[in-house]
């Protein structure tokens, strides 16, 4: 492989700098907005530093952000969406996928096709059936109606990565500890299931976000106050201060969002970063 010449190699950390400024700036200007006293109206500057270094808007907000609840209440009604939203997937999603895989039956190609087709619909379409289809089950205004809601959203995505995942386990392995006298459970659990860590956690991750972002449905299938969640709160936010005055606090309510996401990723890091090399 030939070497890149030096204005090459400036070119390629030019770009990379300018990519990096176009992600970190954004994600800078909402933590000084979240610690800047002095922010008031719309935001018509950009500041390195806030101008009136504080507390306060951090303080509200985790007292009572925009609802009745706490930012720990809210942060605990997001959590059992969410993360119920990707147990729920990763359940239901492993079978379907291992199937899919791992095994010819008929309809297997069609049920894949449907399932990429349900990817690809806009949310907003599914937004009548699902409310008809709740309250026939009368789980319209329930936590639980939420999960599924928020589980049928990413489920198509999750049975499509994880199929390509056992798809790459390779068969000899399995054929080996079947003649070893294991069963196909036991198979599954103990071979195949571990191989696929990577690309299982990447589902988990991505149905968690799906639920943990998501307000729309939210505000339609939550009617009570104890049930608003942190992404719904945002946006109540924004109606009850008003657009031109709640930057601050919607940049504190978004900071302290992000942080279980962080921590999320930081614990699923190395599942992660295998999946990226397998990829790659």
């Amino acid at each position: 492989m030939r070497k890149p010449t030096l204005a090459q190699q400036v070119l390629s950390q030019l770009t990379l700098l300018a990519v990096g400024l176009f992600v970190c700036l954004p994600i800078w200007g909402l933590i000084y907005m979240a610690f800047d006293g002095s922010f008031k109206g719309w935001p018509n500057e950009f500041r390195l530093w806030p101008k009136e270094l504080t507390f306060s808007v951090i303080q509200q907000v985790w007292e009572k952000p925009a609802q009745s609840l706490s930012f720990i209440g809210l942060l605990r009604n997001s959590l059992l969406v969410s993360g119920g939203a990707a147990v729920l997937c990763v359940l239901c999603g492993l079978s379907m996928a291992y199937a899919f895989a791992q095994f010819r039956f008929p309809g297997r190609a069609l049920g894949l096709w449907v399932l990429l087709l349900g990817a690809m619909l806009p949310p907003i379409a599914l937004m009548t059936p699902l409310y008809l289809l709740l309250t026939a089950l009368q789980l319209r205004t329930t936590q639980l109606g939420l999960v599924l809601v928020y589980a049928s959203f990413a489920m198509p995505f999750c049975v499509w990565n994880m199929r390509a995942a056992f798809q790459a386990v390779p068969n000899e392995l399995e054929e080996a500890a079947l003649l070893e006298g294991a069963g196909h459970f036991t198979v599954f659990w103990r071979v195949t299931l571990p191989l696929a860590a990577p690309a299982i956690a990447v589902a988990a991750l991505v149905a968690f976000l799906t639920g943990y972002t998501e307000f729309a449905f939210g505000w339609l299938f939550v009617s009570k106050g104890d049930q608003v969640t942190l992404a719904m709160a945002v946006s109540g936010m924004l109606t009850s201060l008003g657009l031109a005055n709640a930057w601050s606090n919607v940049a504190a309510l978004a900071l302290l969002m992000s942080v279980p996401v962080v921590g999320l990723c930081l614990v699923l890091q190395r599942y992660l970063l295998k999946a990226y090399l397998v990829a790659d």
